[in-house]
């Protein structure tokens, strides 16, 4: 979607967009279920959880961070991961809200 036709929809709209925009590869839904399965912040762990290399998964942290899926602190030498389940809630309630407006009845086809 190129930049000049996003005025035409709503806030919310737009905003959804870029939540699942960044959701919208494997490999970053690969580290934020690795992510959910740990108590703790995860640091090095990530790239041999996830099988690609260091550039790759840093890539994909990038994005996600800047979505604010995850939140990462400096921690000496490396950055510490985990997720920002107050993101995460939102987003979930975004899509609980569009699913439940648009898939209640089957009116078509």
């Amino acid at each position: 979607m190129g930049l000049s036709k996003t005025h035409q929809f709503t806030e919310e709209q737009n905003s959804l967009a870029e939540m699942a925009k960044a959701l919208a590869h494997p490999a970053r839904i690969a580290i934020l279920q690795y992510l959910s399965t740990q108590k703790n912040c995860v640091c090095g762990s990530i790239v041999s959880e996830v099988g690609l290399a260091q550039a790759t998964v840093s890539q994909h942290l990038k994005a996600l961070k800047e979505a604010g899926f995850i939140d990462g602190t400096v921690e000496g030498a490396s950055v510490c991961y985990c997720l920002n389940t107050t993101k995460l809630s939102s987003v979930k309630g975004k899509l609980n809200f569009l699913l439940d407006n648009c898939c209640t009845t089957s009116s078509c086809c």
